[in-house]
């Protein structure tokens, strides 16, 4: 590996430690390792919300959506935008008005600590799939870039040395460190593609962009596709992406844990609606990127050594195998500390949200103690630890790369986002809603989703459904995954619907003021 590419990588793994122990080494209470005593700047959590969501497969991946599906995944950027729009001033009001640390305490207040268990547990499990998996697959292209370095080694060892670095900043310095930390890490990987499209302009000819146009790599929309079965359809991808968006980042501890760090609720919504517009931008200039390579690679990716290590199309190994191969020394290097950075930061967060939600959401409301803040602080530093451990040997496990299970585990949330966001709007929009519909609603919602996306098919041709248990064929696909979280909101509210109707008056909970601020507590 060249010298100065080596330097750059180093030096990015161990500053960040670093920097994160010295931004939140003074933590005074729990309150300031879990919410950062609500004083992070707006902008600042807008770029960690954006880091948050970005992973190792978001960086290399999206250059080569353009080699596919052109730009019809601004489509769903789009729908990203109206989504956290709706969550900004739908949701957040809710949490702010509780003070909670958690997202899941809206729910205990509304139906009780039973669903506000179910709640925090689903997102306990949730996040240990998609983020574990998430973790082994950020190890899969780093390393093919170390081996195409001469550098060998495991993808455990690198899982481990990842969560090694990241979770000596989380422990120190709580949502502080996590959201800084975010914001030089989302920088670096935005600088690295910055400096991708710069140094591609200089070797592709004049007119690049017309001969892209005129192959249709800048295609923003899909109006004849079918709508159930292609992702890029347009209403699917819009409103689709609408859903996905709100339940991500109004209904999941791992982002609404970042918002709820804001001064007040107005710079929580700008954070929310400032991270929809930036993450558009991102994928727009991850998008731009890829256009130029195709024009670059004359719209052909090759066989390349990432197709085997990673079990993946080519497409997807377009940007890495560039990274590797053309760009010159320094860039190199600045963008494979990039790669780092983007696994990084979501394991970062997620540590943080787990460990908020332990806490928050299961011990301290399930032990009824009045616990004092600095045994709070201990435990929230000690879950911390547990979880990164837990991460580590979950990831580590897995040693093939080619197994399936890889992006299916990505693709985990279609499960229970539904019933997540569900709840909420059941609590908000049936009065009579009582704790055991909810929590019938939401097992619903997550049994019928898993049967949904293992079982249920529809015909190419003709769109007409089937129940498929045996081996899939050909000519059946599977319902567009873009749809699963409305899906999901759907079953939801129908199922608690029609429970709350056994009951004749509102649920006592929806006549409760919500606490005021200067008596709540940690949670």
């Amino acid at each position: 590996m060249n010298p100065v590419d080596l330097a750059i990588v180093v030096a990015y793994l161990a500053a960040m430690p670093i920097i994160g122990v010295l931004v939140g080494r003074r933590q005074k209470s729990a309150n300031d390792y879990f919410v950062g005593e609500r004083s992070m700047p707006w902008w600042a959590v807008t770029l960690s919300v954006v880091a948050t969501e970005t992973s190792t497969l978001t960086v290399i991946s999206t250059p080569g959506l353009v080699f596919g599906s052109a730009f019809l995944f601004l489509q769903v950027a789009f729908g990203y935008i109206v989504g956290r729009t709706i969550a900004a001033f739908v949701l957040l009001p809710k949490y702010f008005k509780g003070n909670y640390v958690s997202a899941y305490e809206f729910l205990g207040k509304r139906f009780g600590r039973g669903l506000q268990g179910t709640a925090s547990v689903t997102f306990v499990v949730t996040r240990l799939l998609a983020e574990g998996l998430r973790l082994f697959a950020g190890a899969i292209p780093i390393k093919v870039i170390l081996d195409h370095y001469g550098i060998h080694t495991a993808y455990w060892h690198i899982v481990v040395l990842l969560t090694a670095l990241t979770v000596v900043y989380a422990f120190v310095g709580g949502i502080k460190s996590v959201i800084w930390v975010d914001v030089i890490q989302w920088s670096l990987y935005v600088l690295g593609a910055i400096g991708a499209v710069i140094f591609l302009a200089t070797k592709l000819p004049d007119g690049w962009t017309t001969i892209a146009a005129d192959q249709g790599r800048f295609k923003l929309t899909d109006f004849t596709s079918n709508l159930l079965t292609q992702p890029y359809a347009f209403l699917c991808a819009v409103i689709g992406g609408a859903f996905l968006s709100m339940a991500s980042h109004g209904a999941d501890q791992l982002i609404v844990g970042r918002l709820l760090s804001c001064r007040n609720l107005r710079d929580s919504q700008r954070a929310l609606i400032g991270s929809s517009i930036v993450v558009f931008a991102q994928f727009a200039l991850f998008l731009v990127v890829g256009a130029m390579l195709w024009v670059y690679t004359g719209g052909k990716a090759g066989k390349t050594a990432m197709d085997i290590a990673a079990g993946k199309g080519a497409p997807d190994d377009v940007f890495p195998n560039f990274i590797v191969n053309e760009l010159p020394v320094g860039l190199a290097g600045l963008l494979i500390a990039g790669i780092l950075a983007s696994t990084m930061g979501a394991l970062a967060s997620a540590l943080n949200a787990l460990s908020t939600s332990t806490i928050a959401d299961l011990y301290q409301r399930f032990t009824k103690k009045n616990v004092e803040d600095s045994k709070l602080l201990r435990h929230g530093r000690m879950w911390t630890l547990i979880w990164a451990v837990v991460f580590a040997a979950f990831a580590s496990l897995f040693t093939d790369s080619k197994d399936p299970v890889i992006q299916q585990g990505l693709g985990i949330v279609g499960y229970t986002y539904g019933a997540l966001l569900g709840s909420f709007f059941l609590g908000l929009m049936i009065k009579r809603a009582r704790q055991a519909d909810a929590i019938v609603a939401f097992a619903c919602s997550v049994v019928g989703m898993a049967f949904i996306i293992l079982f249920v098919k529809f015909d190419k041709a003709t769109a007409a459904i089937h129940i498929q248990f045996g081996a899939n064929t050909k000519s059946l696909v599977a319902l567009a995954t873009f749809w699963y979280t409305l899906l999901g909101v759907v079953i939801t509210l129908v199922v608690g619907g029609l429970m709350a109707l056994r009951h004749r008056t509102p649920d006592p909970n929806t006549l409760e003021t919500e606490p005021p601020q200067e008596e709540a507590a940690v949670s």
